[in-house]
């Protein structure tokens, strides 16, 4: 017997959402369309603006985020830096970098950590954008908790390596590691503002109060100057109507942090990790390269970056 209309799951549910529209929130919601300048200007800080890429839940896209958006930041004109702070080494292996190669600690983020007076330029490595670099990750970040858990003033360690090169970047990402612990604390503590990206799924948005609430901590407590720059709607599901639910729910939760910009699931993004570059290169005029150039654009006019 088929189901009546009440039995059929939200879940199932077919969405009409076009392609082209899956791009921005005010689109998909039905508000007015925003735009954003294709070209922003020049930086205005000599100063590098330093943005985490946080959520304590694995799997929400921070580090396609904290690669493309870097790239796309690049692609501006920005002198862009990447840092790889989870021990998972994804950012770095999705930058063309092999595992032997992560293996070795020296010249890594956990090397840096370990040795503070080591000087941070000689760990920068060129990525294959012009104008993006990034400092790679290390498998032993896993043991950081237990490393520094007697260090004096441990969260000021990212922001002690950070102050030499400041002056020498626009803007710096930092891809953060699936917890609340040691590593995001001192990201959270090096930064002036955060990047949220969650999936578009329900149960994605009951922990956005937790990481809201650590940074609010850290604000009050070690870096009154951070900021929410926006919550990033990923992973969006064109062909279901729950992603559309989800990103509803978020925009009556927190209606002035989440971002119109939208990033949509895409085999895409999944392709370019394989090749080692950004999406912006490996498929630059696909729908998945052009949202992250306009989160950029949206990010800069925000005030969220350089």
């Amino acid at each position: 017997m088929a189901k009546s209309s009440q039995e059929v799951s939200r879940f199932d549910a077919k969405s009409t959402i076009r392609d082209e529209e899956a791009s921005s929130t005010s689109a998909i919601l039905g508000k007015k369309p925003l735009t954003f300048p294709e070209n922003p200007g020049a930086p205005k800080e000599s100063k590098a603006r330093v943005i985490s890429i946080v959520n304590q839940k694995g799997g929400v896209g921070k580090t396609t985020t904290t690669i493309n958006l870097g790239a796309a930041l690049a692609e501006l004109g920005r002198r862009v830096l990447l840092i790889d702070f989870d021990s998972q080494a994804s950012m770095t292996s999705g930058l063309g970098i092999s595992k032997p190669a992560i293996d070795e600690q020296h010249g890594s983020i956990w090397h840096l950590l370990n040795d503070l007076n080591e000087d941070v330029r000689g760990t920068i490595l060129k990525s294959s954008v012009p104008g993006l670099d990034f400092i790679r990750g290390h498998y032993d970040l896993a043991g950081a908790d237990s490393r520094f858990a007697s260090e004096i003033a441990k969260e000021l360690m990212l922001r002690k390596i950070l102050a030499p090169i400041l002056t020498s970047y626009d803007d710096i990402l930092i891809d953060c590691s699936p917890s609340l612990g040691t590593l995001t604390v001192n990201a959270l503590t090096a930064s002036d503002g955060v990047i949220i990206p969650m999936e578009c799924e329900f149960f994605a948005v009951l922990g956005l109060q937790l990481v809201t609430t650590t940074i609010e901590k850290i604000k009050a407590a070690i870096n009154p100057h951070l900021e929410v720059y926006g919550i990033l709607a990923t992973m969006f599901e064109r062909k279901t109507a729950h992603s559309k639910d989800v990103l509803e729910l978020i925009s009556g939760q927190f209606p002035d942090l989440l971002l119109d910009t939208v990033i949509a699931r895409t085999v895409r993004f999944s392709e370019s990790t394989v090749k080692g570059q950004p999406i912006t290169t490996f498929a630059s005029s696909s729908a998945g390269a052009n949202s992250y150039r306009r989160l950029a654009r949206e990010l800069i006019v925000r005030g969220g970056a350089n």
